[in-house]
């Protein structure tokens, strides 16, 4: 059976999860990982902006916010929180 793991949009505001996979072309997952996206790594959503674009993440003590697109490409575990 095939895990399906749900996309960083998915989540509300709040909401912790450990990030599983980057579903992006090379280059562009890599400027994710640089900026401290990397597989393991725990993210909360704090916000959507008013159109739901962009969406705003805490990683590693920053805030970061990125274009709908690019957060519907991250696959996330979910996570209690702590």
């Amino acid at each position: 059976m095939v895990e399906t793991l749900p996309s960083l949009v998915s989540l509300p505001p709040g909401s912790c999860a450990v990030v599983a996979e980057i579903q992006l072309p090379p280059a562009e997952a890599r400027r994710l990982m640089e900026l401290g996206l990397v597989p393991g790594t725990p993210v909360e959503v704090v916000r959507y902006a008013l159109l739901q674009d962009p969406v705003e993440i805490r990683v590693r003590g920053s805030c970061l916010s990125l274009p709908r697109q690019e957060a519907e490409a991250i696959r996330v575990r979910l996570s209690d929180g702590t």
